[in-house]
């Protein structure tokens, strides 16, 4: 039988197609899947399509670091991001738990007119009641659920003075204090892993750039808005949080008059970030959707005066209706002195008060404490009258009032148009003494959340700071 001849040569061409296989297609194949680097362990291989570089005599290592880190970085971003999804979460439940309080808070009929404490488990719980507040229900369940969940990064970056420390014993002492207590206090707040964080803070102090940076009388605040604009530059490279929301769940904290004009060193931290600052000025960009009124506490030697740690009961009459004594600067200021100032026998007003005569003392004597703004729309005054047990009277104009998304300052304190000036008596006297006493005793109620206590403690002002960054971070979504 003839074998056709288009069968003669198959072995040989099913040989040559073999050698052509192995050597033209499988071995690049094979070499493509895996290269074992020179000098590594022994087996040690690195996938090439995942290197970030050509492999050379001087970068092999190189290449596989940058290819471990590859693998790494891809992790921990997945990490990250479940993180994030995990933390929206719980910021949706808190909103959900905060809203049915509100329904609550509607329906309910009972109307309770002063805060209690409570028991639980040997320690006493404050229960937020009564008119000083807006909705005291739905504040104590904000708060219940911040004191759960809420949780601050504080960025490692930056070297002292300017950074992580601040003024503990002047006019701006709040600034220090709360940032001492952050980084240093034993709360419950900070984390040091910042994929748990819901906000993060950058702890440069505004007072401390202008003491180190600021040339005296040069009114040129560029050096301030340098270091912010550097400090946002270090973060927003080391760390990957500040480009995820341009900042928008960062925030400041600082009490010098100059934070706004500092907070412009960079364009997302004024318009974005919380900034937390004592000069609340809506007319100089502040913004109170989304930026914090920050109390202002003058702490002389660092510490309250004792005469304002224990006022005088409700049966030592006052003998005084209103009292101020302060500096001639500011656009307001002026006109309280002029009409003011050796006017009359029941509002003393005076410019610099004679050393003869006490400062507190005329505190705790009035009735009323008069707190005109200065250069800047904050006041130390408010605080102090607060303590002495003396009905703050605001005299100011585009001043956001601290924590006054949570607080009714109606029922503690007076504001007075600064057109009124001139019929400041009338409208005082025009208070009735039943009116007054309910102000007095709101005072009273509302002074917890203006102290500051070394450790804090619950509901004080290194609390009710904290809660007002939290109420921004909750309505801030991750995109």
């Amino acid at each position: 039988m003839d074998i056709p001849r288009k069968y003669l040569f198959s072995p040989i061409l099913a040989l040559i197609l073999l050698s052509f296989i192995v050597v033209v297609v499988l071995r690049p194949i094979q070499l493509l899947k895996f290269t074992t680097i020179a000098g590594s362990k022994r087996g040690q291989s690195v996938p090439l399509d995942r290197l970030r570089m050509k492999l050379s005599s001087q970068n092999q290592l190189h290449a596989v670091a940058n290819s471990g880190e590859l693998r790494r970085n891809k992790f921990s971003d997945r990490t990250a991001s479940r993180k994030v999804g995990k933390l929206e979460q719980t910021l949706a439940a808190a909103r959900a738990s905060m809203r049915n309080a509100a329904s609550e808070s509607e329906g309910d009929r009972i109307n309770l007119t002063v805060a209690t404490t409570v028991h639980d488990g040997g320690d006493r719980l404050y229960v937020p009641a009564g008119a000083i507040y807006r909705n005291a229900r739905l504040f104590h369940r904000s708060y219940l659920e911040m004191e759960k969940i809420f949780k601050v990064y504080v960025y490692p970056d930056g070297e002292l003075p300017i950074a992580h420390d601040g003024p503990c014993k002047d006019i701006y002492s709040i600034e220090g204090r709360f940032l001492h207590e952050m980084e240093h206090g034993a709360g419950r707040f900070r984390t040091n892993d910042p994929n748990a964080a819901h906000v993060y803070f950058l702890p440069f102090s505004v007072t401390w750039m202008v003491k180190y940076l600021y040339t005296p009388l040069s009114y040129n605040v560029t050096p301030l808005k340098q270091f912010v604009s550097d400090y946002v530059k270090v973060i927003s490279t080391r760390h990957p949080f500040w480009n995820r929301t341009h900042g928008a769940d960062h925030f400041m904290l600082a009490c010098h008059d100059w934070a706004p004009h500092a907070s412009q060193g960079n364009h997302f931290l004024y318009n974005t970030s919380i900034r937390v600052m004592c000069n609340a000025n809506t007319s100089e960009g502040f913004n109170p959707r989304k930026d914090v009124s920050l109390p202002e506490i003058h702490l002389y030697g660092g510490e309250v005066s004792p005469k304002l740690l224990s006022p005088q009961s409700n049966n030592i009459t006052r003998r005084y209706l209103a009292f101020f004594s302060g500096g001639l600067h500011g656009p307001i200021r002026p006109s309280l002195l002029h009409h003011w100032k050796n006017h009359d026998g029941d509002i003393r007003v005076f410019e610099y008060l004679p050393k003869d005569l006490d400062y507190y003392s005329f505190m705790l004597n009035s009735k009323f404490c008069l707190c005109p703004s200065g250069h800047e729309v904050a006041s130390p005054r408010i605080v102090e009258a607060i303590y002495a047990e003396c009905v703050p009277v605001i005299l100011s104009k585009y001043y956001v009032l601290p924590f006054s998304d949570v607080l009714q300052w109606e029922a503690f304190s007076v504001q007075v148009d600064v057109s009124d000036i001139p019929r400041l008596k009338d409208i005082l006297s025009a208070i009735s003494e039943d009116e007054y006493w309910k102000l007095k005793e709101g005072v009273k109620a509302v002074r917890k959340h203006f102290t500051l206590n070394r450790p804090a403690k619950r509901f004080d002002v290194f609390h009710m700071i904290l809660h007002s960054i939290w109420l921004r971070r909750l309505n801030l979504e991750l995109r």
